[in-house]
């Protein structure tokens, strides 16, 4: 098994090569924990401790290796080893952390799909699914939808009809991982060497989806509370696998709560209906509200656009507004720089359906 096999290419070789230490060694990240993680390096498996400098030089949590990384690590005599840099990023997967402080908690790195799967049950949820691809569009990788328990909804194609509206250019894959075709539609969405991500609520059947896609028992499985399809948490940590087919899948915990950590385009790509017909309004700084000549509101009128749908992109602009306003400055600018060109790569994507 390569590096290659993992996802290293000329992207990191060439980050990796500008350390221009011969003492250190690239490895990725497959599972991480305070200051621990387990890697993936050209001979094995390997546990590894984070360098001193490393933690104490990092600004925040942000900045310190989550599952998916690749790092530069340094042998050590006894079998040990030490992470001493991580390379820089092509994608992250990031939220608000919980609570009322502007905080950021990454998921996953290098991401270069993300799967955001929802259970057609009482876990179906338009406008909670419009907030998880703004996360996932923010990441800077591509998004698909994975509607889960097919078999046990009557009108799945209504369902499905309902997310391809709000998200026309996402592929929407109808599924149930207790049956076999559903490891052959996953796997068609994650090329050899690529890696997904796995996001969604407890009692979606994520851990479900990772035991099949993999042939065995890895993940532990709990039956869903009956009044509300929700599941309690079985995965309690971020895990990288190399699927049998070469793609790579990590696998999350669910996600009770969907805070954002996002700028103005990711919800621009989120909504680009709504950012279509903006171009239409009388003023440019149309805020879609009571403006005359606002055709986004007429589109509400006239029933072209679900009135649902503007209320929801009106909500998340507020809570974007609020969490920059929040933000340090400096910090903010910083990310704004880090994924502007990395939003441009994903429109160009859109336009011409190449990578």
């Amino acid at each position: 098994m390569s590096l290659d096999d993992y996802g290293w290419n000329g992207y990191f070789s060439e980050r990796f090569d500008s350390l221009n230490d011969p003492a250190l060694l690239p490895a990725r990240v497959l599972f991480s924990s305070g200051r621990s993680c387990r890697i993936l390096s050209a001979s094995g498996e390997v546990n590894a401790t984070l360098a001193g400098r490393l933690r104490h030089e990092s600004r925040s949590a942000s900045e310190l290796p989550v599952v998916g990384d690749w790092i530069a690590y340094r042998p050590l005599a006894g079998g040990q080893s030490r992470v001493e840099r991580i390379l820089e990023r092509r994608s992250l997967i990031s939220r608000k952390l919980p609570g009322n402080r502007s905080l950021e908690q990454t998921v996953a790195a290098n991401i270069d799909t993300v799967l955001v799967m929802m259970g057609l049950d009482g876990d179906y949820n338009v406008r909670r699914l419009e907030r998880l691809l703004t996360l996932a569009w923010e990441s800077g990788a591509r998004p698909a939808v994975l509607l889960n328990k097919a078999d046990l909804c009557s009108d799945h194609d209504a369902k499905r009809a309902g997310i391809v509206e709000v998200a026309p250019e996402v592929p929407v894959v109808l599924l149930s991982c207790l049956q076999d075709p559903a490891v052959g539609m996953v796997t068609a969405l994650i090329a050899p060497g690529e890696t997904a991500a796995l996001i969604g609520s407890s009692g979606v059947g994520k851990s479900t989806l990772v035991n099949r896609l993999l042939g065995e028992e890895v993940q532990a499985t709990r039956e869903v509370r009956q009044d509300d399809s929700r599941g309690r948490h079985t995965t309690s940590h971020r895990e990288l696998f190399r699927l049998p087919g070469g793609g790579l899948l990590i696998d999350s915990p669910g996600i009770r709560e969907v805070q954002l950590w996002a700028g103005g385009e990711s919800l621009a790509m989120a909504f680009d209906d709504i950012e279509g017909l903006a171009a239409a309004c009388r003023y440019r700084d149309c805020a879609h509200a009571a403006e005359p000549g606002c055709a986004v509101v007429q589109a509400v009128g006239s029933g072209a656009l679900p009135s649902g749908r503007l209320e929801s992109y009106r909500r998340l602009q507020a809570e974007i507004r609020a969490l920059a306003a929040r933000a340090d400055p400096e910090a903010r600018s910083a990310r704004n720089r880090r994924w502007r060109g990395i939003h441009k790569g994903m429109r160009k994507i859109n336009r011409t359906g190449r990578r």
